[in-house]
């Protein structure tokens, strides 16, 4: 069962991403899967719900790789280097990039996915944590909203858009980083202690997005 849902998915995420929300029907998912239209009904019970389907798998893929990054080396929690690896994945991952700058050609009504409350609650929480580690500075005003603003406009400003068009995706990850370590942390290094301590609270945050995510995919 879990691998035919998985290859409705895939089928679904090629015609989403060649077509655009609006014109893939279930009948043409249904036919890239090489599986009836009742097949697809049997897991989700509508379209809306199988491409939010769709992109829950990917935040899991995104989580679980973000989670195993800080395993690797805790100091990818530090805020610019969380940036800077939040930024690689995410646009190596067109569906996500669209979600996080809205892009209402491609998804249509999937800009407003349903776990977008979850989303934000673990959003809350990293911010939390990393001022408990401090790893972020306290001068800075309303600062989750001052963070994520700056950030967006590196995922929605493309390199060809600027004036030096031949910033390459690595390039542009850099820059990202560096206006994040600038602004929003503080001048002094955290321990190799405080890094592991965070890491721990950040991969358990993360990973409690992953059951709801399955549930909401699978049951």
């Amino acid at each position: 069962m879990l691998e035919r849902a998985d290859r409705i998915l895939d089928a679904a995420g090629e015609l989403l991403l060649r077509h655009g929300y609006r014109k893939v029907t279930v009948d043409d998912i249904a036919s890239r899967a090489e599986v009836g239209k009742g097949t697809v009904y049997l897991h989700w019970r509508t379209k809306n719900e199988l491409f939010e389907a769709l992109m829950l798998r990917e935040s899991i893929e995104l989580v679980e790789e973000w989670c195993a990054l800080m395993r690797q080396d805790p100091a990818n929690v530090r805020p610019h280097r969380f940036a800077r690896m939040a930024f690689l994945s995410m646009c190596r991952r067109p569906l996500l990039r669209a979600m996080l700058t809205t892009d209402l050609d491609l998804l249509g009504k999937l800009a407003h996915h349903p776990m977008r409350s979850h989303d934000l609650l673990a959003a809350e929480r990293f911010h939390l944590v990393g001022e408990k580690y401090a790893l972020l500075r306290t001068d800075v005003p309303h600062l989750a909203y001052t963070m994520a603003a700056a950030q967006v406009g590196f995922y929605v400003l493309d390199g060809t858009e600027t004036a030096d068009s031949s910033l390459d995706l690595e390039s542009r990850a850099d820059a990202l980083a560096f206006t994040v370590r600038e602004t929003f942390e503080p001048a002094e290094q955290p321990s190799p202690e405080v890094l592991a301590a965070a890491a721990t609270e950040f991969i358990t945050i993360f990973s409690a997005l992953i059951p709801p995510y399955r549930q909401w995919i699978y049951d």
